[in-house]
């Protein structure tokens, strides 16, 4: 996915602010669970939680206001986790930003389940 830095973002630097990459790869995550047709809403209706278990960001450079980047990512399922790799690229230069392993859990009923159909779509190609 391609977007662009918006001036509020940027912090007195001129740099993007460390918490807005959260934002982006965040955007990135339900956008990518869009185009496989999961909702996080249906899956709270049926009674299943996604939820943040665990992030791990590396900042290699700085994104600055009106930058295009492109934010990507990969998944695998990991027992309970589903783990997103992510990566934020400067379109300009193809320069790492950031990289990032984030793990997501899901609950029911107020206990770790392993959700076997939603792992199943996570790793299924979108359908063309």
């Amino acid at each position: 996915m391609t977007f662009k830095v918006r001036d509020y973002e940027c912090d007195l630097q001129g740099i993007v602010n460390n918490a807005n990459y959260l934002h982006y790869m965040e955007h990135t995550r339900h956008e990518f669970l869009l185009q496989k047709h999961i909702s996080f809403a249906q899956l709270h209706e049926d009674g299943i939680d996604a939820v943040l278990h665990h992030i791990d960001i590396t900042y290699k450079a700085s994104l600055r206001s009106r930058d295009e980047f492109i934010s990507q990512l990969r998944v695998t399922v990991e027992g309970y986790r589903q783990v997103f790799y992510q990566e934020i690229l400067r379109k300009d230069d193809g320069r790492l930003c950031i990289r990032a392993k984030v793990e997501n859990v899901c609950v029911q009923n107020g206990r770790l389940i392993i959700p076997e159909e939603l792992n199943q779509q996570l790793l299924n190609p979108p359908a063309l």
